[in-house]
């Protein structure tokens, strides 16, 4: 079991006092009757000795230097290691986050260790320029919230409620989410498709939103694959999505479909989604957008770090599973 540690109070420091100052107790009897180590007891009494009248250690004035200690120490400067604070800040430039640079180093050993807290106290209290770089640029730090939860009801579409537990706990992989993204004007969009297991991940731009656009677009970029690796694609109620029939009989798959207003639902493709808007943010004319500068998008999604692939990317993810595919 792993031992816990507590600071000493200021009961505690009251009690050493009157032990040490007034009744002479060796600092080894103290430890025992505070159930603390001599060696504890020891360093209190040599880091708090004052000097009022005779040098000796008072309680009062132990206590209150301890709270500035504390407070000292959340001001502490944070990546003192050039070469870990190197790596952060060319990863935090990539687009990578704290929590992926942090998972990153734990399990690749990339370069010393850091957890992903350290790194957010070092942009906001050491380098506010790489607020920047961060994915939402909150001047301040936010607090989380917990997630609201909703029930799904059941109709005539064969909705989420209804996709067998081997889709929804990605044990199986082959399973798929679409979404579009749309480009200013609303003329244009583009169609991300995301693999729910591995995230891998596809963007194609779409000349409309209109449904034959789209299912040539999900055709095209998907039946390259064998077909162990396409057994079902959930979409949102948009109406891009309506011949998705026509796409399950092409791919041989399935398809599900969210609670109206629910896009929350298929979580993976809207958190790419959100990954996008940082290359491509709202207000951006897609037909000004190349073939090749969406392609360097894919690669760079599918060569990302992520936390839920015990940070391997999704490449990565895909490859290991690949060979099974095969056999």
């Amino acid at each position: 079991m792993k031992k816990t540690y507590k600071h000493l109070s200021l009961f505690e420091r009251q009690r050493l006092f009157q032990w040490y100052h007034y009744e002479k107790k060796s600092i080894r009897e103290i430890g025992r009757l505070l159930g603390r180590s001599h060696s504890t007891i020891s360093r209190e009494i040599k880091r708090n000795m004052s000097d009022y009248y005779v040098p000796t250690y008072y309680p009062n004035p132990a206590h209150i230097d301890y709270k500035v200690r504390m407070k000292k120490r959340v001001l502490r400067g944070r990546l003192k290691n050039a070469q870990v604070k190197n790596y952060v800040i060319e990863k935090l430039k990539l687009g990578w986050t704290p929590q992926i640079i942090s998972g990153r180093l734990k399990y690749f050993k990339e370069a010393d260790y850091i957890c992903h807290e350290s790194i957010y106290q070092y942009i906001y209290l050491e380098a506010p320029e790489l607020i920047s770089y961060l994915p939402h640029k909150h001047k301040r730090r936010r607090k989380k919230y917990p997630k609201r939860k909703y029930k799904t009801k059941i109709s005539q579409k064969t909705y989420i409620s209804e996709r067998p537990e081997s889709v929804n706990n990605r044990t199986e992989p082959g399973h798929w989410e679409s979404d579009s993204v749309e480009s200013k004007g609303w003329k244009t969009a583009l169609n991300v498709v995301v693999e729910r297991k591995t995230r891998l991940t596809h963007v194609t731009k779409l000349s409309s939103k209109k449904a034959l656009t789209t299912q040539h677009a999900l055709i095209k970029r998907l039946s390259v694959y064998p077909e162990r690796f396409i057994n079902s694609i959930t979409y949102d109620n948009g109406s891009e999505n309506a011949y998705h029939l026509k796409i399950n009989e092409k791919l041989r798959c399935e398809s599900f479909f969210c609670q109206p207003y629910h896009s929350w639902e298929k979580g993976s493709v809207e958190q790419v989604n959100g990954l996008i808007r940082r290359y491509l943010p709202k207000g951006t004319d897609f037909n000004n957008v190349s073939a090749a500068q969406l392609m360097e998008i894919e690669n760079a999604l599918n060569n990302r770090p992520r936390k839920c692939l015990g940070y391997k990317t999704p490449f990565e993810s895909y490859n290991e599973i690949a060979g099974a595919l095969l056999t």
